[in-house]
């Protein structure tokens, strides 16, 4: 009967113009709501745009806001042990993120214009600017920026860029992500 209820009301809302969200909890419960769900929801669906667009993703909708107001770069050199435990943390806990090897003077310089010092690691979290690594300082910063808490999400196994290069935030096999849209999307 609930999950009959559940589709009438999806029903209704798509026809309305609502954004509306279905997803599945830890119990295997599946949800229908009008609000976003919580970050350690599973399947996330999100419909209800009137063009017709959807924004389904893999990622919890917690990630999917976080990434979109604080992106996460970390500068890094080859053979740093503090910038290989920087990237272990953010792959552990299942951050995606961008890297940058400073390891050649253009990179070096943009470093410096950027982060406004010389010393590697770096974490740019969105504003927010972390030099040298101190791992609950980088969770701080992480839950602050709205990431999801560690455990949530699934490890990552993002490896160490050629020097010089970003390496890309999407994991293989990822496509990007068509924003959410609708009355309860938030604004940029």
């Amino acid at each position: 009967m609930r999950a009959i209820l559940g589709a009438a009301l999806l029903a209704t809302s798509l026809s309305a113009g609502a954004q509306m969200y279905r997803w599945t909890d830890s119990s295997g419960k599946v949800h229908y709501t009008d609000t976003p769900p919580p970050a350690s929801a599973r399947n996330v669906q999100s419909r209800g745009d009137r063009a017709g667009n959807t924004a389904e993703s893999g990622e919890p909708y917690a990630l999917q806001m976080a990434r979109k107001k604080a992106p996460v770069k970390l500068y890094s050199t080859p053979g740093c042990e503090a910038c290989n435990e920087a990237r272990n943390l953010l792959n552990a806990r299942g951050i995606p993120f961008t890297e940058v090897s400073v390891a050649d003077p253009e990179s070096a310089a943009a470093f410096k214009k950027t982060i406004g010092g010389t010393g590697v690691p770096a974490l740019v979290v969105g504003t927010r600017v972390q030099k040298g690594f101190e791992e609950g300082l980088y969770h701080r910063t992480l839950d602050a920026a709205g990431y999801p808490k560690p455990g949530v999400l699934r490890p990552r196994n993002q490896a160490e860029p050629a020097a010089g290069e970003p390496q890309a935030t999407e994991p293989e096999g990822e496509a990007e992500q068509t924003p959410a849209s609708g009355p309860y999307a938030p604004r940029p």
